[in-house]
């Protein structure tokens, strides 16, 4: 509860919601009028934003194939360096509620199939021309294609069509769906002039930094935007520079020198350590992101059934947890969802270590002979050391495991959804329709692990038009255990977002979606004197 006031009183202190708001949610949350009040003086006093310097942050993630194309995959610094440069129609809260953005508001029809989008008016783009309704349908038409291989393809399927009324945007799906609202805060769906259809990679958008520098895989710069339309809300550093450092001990060296003021992705193993370091401060968080071992459903020998089985049973996913996460995460069940999710089905059967079930299924597989695992330091913190730890309690089951290390220069490119089985990660998505049509559904632009079943995509569908929750989380159960017994993702753990900053950073707020304030540290930090 009091993440959830600290970042309410921010959010009033940076005039994005006001006094009488927030004291309606204090008060819901037991607060007394009196003390809330005392909280929100403390907090004005404490955390008017400084305005002026330089605010660095040094990322793991980032390659050479980087592009400023918001379509596109991306690891943390194109991510993060998006989320300075562009705007996105609605943005989630922390605490899971919507915030409005380039949308005014938003409603439905009853049936929750047609949807109206009030678009404000008076928004600049970085080359002086007005955000229009126009440019928000050319947005959404772009990232609906499946030319555009766009990562938001997945959760825009259901889009039959786009236009224009006005000052709004109406859209109108195949199907009912009560979570498009939550489907637009997809990181993709930056609004750029003309939808981005004639320079996708300009990085030209209508957030707080111009770009000024794009070296991908090395660093990435902005300037602040004089015209941004929230004013000083956002952007309170003149100048913002992402420096990739995908090497963890040198994340590391680079905050304790001064080099950066924030870091992100340190690994479990260090932070009792980084925690010493006088001046630093670790900022963990519990969310939706989990880490994992992709197998491609379709290709020999992960196209039997019985073989995956096998694969899922001898993971020692305990062992793991306790050596590779230290305390920093929780167990995973082989679907990509947790308790941080609205209506997350906690009665499917917890996977544990079994080696004996696992030889069954694997004789009965057929298969003989290694397995390779692709990994990386890049596939997440501790996936080396993971994939190896995997490779003892396969041996326990008669599997054998081979276990090769890639460079991480190039492993989203050339491993991720190229290889048949490999270690990755997913930082999760606000809402369970979200998150399995992103990389579950038959037709998903990121279906990494090549999962193709209809009966769960018609439960996904009833999902979406379900407005009785009680019947949408069965539904929601269901689907699970399908992704659990059939599918090809193995979830070990789900792993907090474990990012650092330097004493004189001031306005992180930790967010469930994703490391670094979801994306925006850059933007709504500053450095204290």
């Amino acid at each position: 509860m009091s993440q959830e006031l600290d970042y309410l009183s921010c959010r009033v202190v940076a005039g994005r919601m006001s006094r009488r708001e927030f004291l309606g949610r204090a008060t819901a949350l037991g607060m007394s009028a009196a003390f809330a009040n005392s909280l929100l003086a403390g907090a004005a006093e404490a955390q008017a934003p400084r305005k002026g310097g330089i605010l660095k942050a040094g990322l793991q993630g980032g390659g050479a194939t980087d592009s400023l194309d918001p379509a596109l995959p991306a690891g943390a610094p194109p991510i993060a360096f998006g989320r300075c440069w562009g705007e996105v129609l609605i943005e989630v809260t922390p605490d899971n509620r919507i915030e409005y953005r380039i949308a005014q508001e938003i409603g439905s029809s009853k049936d929750a199939k047609t949807w109206t989008l009030k678009i404000r008016k008076d928004i600049p783009f970085h080359n002086g021309k007005e955000v229009t309704p126009q440019d928000v349908v050319a947005t959404l038409e772009r990232h609906s294609n499946k030319e555009s291989k766009s990562g938001a393809l997945g959760v825009l399927r259901g889009i039959e069509t786009i236009r224009v009324d006005g000052g709004d945007v109406i859209i109108t799906l195949k199907e009912p769906n009560v979570e498009l609202p939550y489907l637009m805060t997809d990181y993709h769906l930056i609004i750029q002039p003309n939808g981005g259809k004639d320079a996708p990679a300009a990085g030209i958008g209508a957030g707080p930094y111009k770009v000024t520098v794009n070296e991908p895989g090395v660093r990435h710069g902005g300037e602040k935007f004089k015209d941004y339309w929230q004013g000083d809300n956002l952007g309170h550093a003149d100048q913002i520079e992402i420096i990739v450092i995908n090497d963890a001990t040198a994340r590391i060296s680079a905050l304790q020198g001064k080099q950066v003021h924030m870091i992100n992705r340190v690994e479990p193993k260090v932070v009792d350590l980084v925690k010493r370091v006088p001046g630093v401060t670790i900022q963990n968080v519990t969310g939706r992101g989990c880490y994992l071992f992709n197998m491609f459903c379709d290709t020999p020998p992960f196209n039997n059934v019985d073989l995956r089985i096998a694969l899922k049973l001898a993971l020692d996913r305990e062992q793991m947890l306790d050596k590779i996460l230290r305390g920093y995460g929780s167990l995973g069940n082989d679907f990509p969802i947790n308790n941080a999710y609205p209506l997350f089905p906690d009665d499917v059967e917890q996977r544990t270590f079994d080696p004996d079930k696992a030889k069954f299924h694997y004789q009965k597989s057929g298969h003989s002979g290694p397995i390779l695992l692709r990994t990386s330091d890049l596939a997440f913190p501790g996936a080396v050391d993971a994939a190896q730890l995997y490779q003892q309690s396969c041996a326990k089951a008669g599997i054998t495991l081979e276990v090769k290390r890639e460079p991480g220069d190039g492993y989203w490119t050339e491993v991720w959804q190229k290889q048949p089985f490999y270690a990755s990660y997913w930082t999760g998505r606000s809402t369970q329709d979200q998150m399995y049509s992103s990389a579950y559904l038959s037709t998903a632009e990121w279906n990494d692990t090549h999962f193709f079943n209809d009966k769960f995509d018609k439960l996904l569908k009833e999902a979406r038009a379900e407005l009785d929750q009680e019947k949408r989380k069965n539904l929601y159960r269901e689907m699970a255990n399908i992704v659990r017994d059939e599918g090809g993702v193995i979830v070990p753990f789900f792993n907090q977002f474990i990012d650092a900053t330097w004493s004189g950073v001031k306005g992180f707020v930790k967010h469930p979606a994703r490391d670094m304030c979801n994306g925006y540290a850059l933007a709504q930090c500053w450095i204290e004197a």
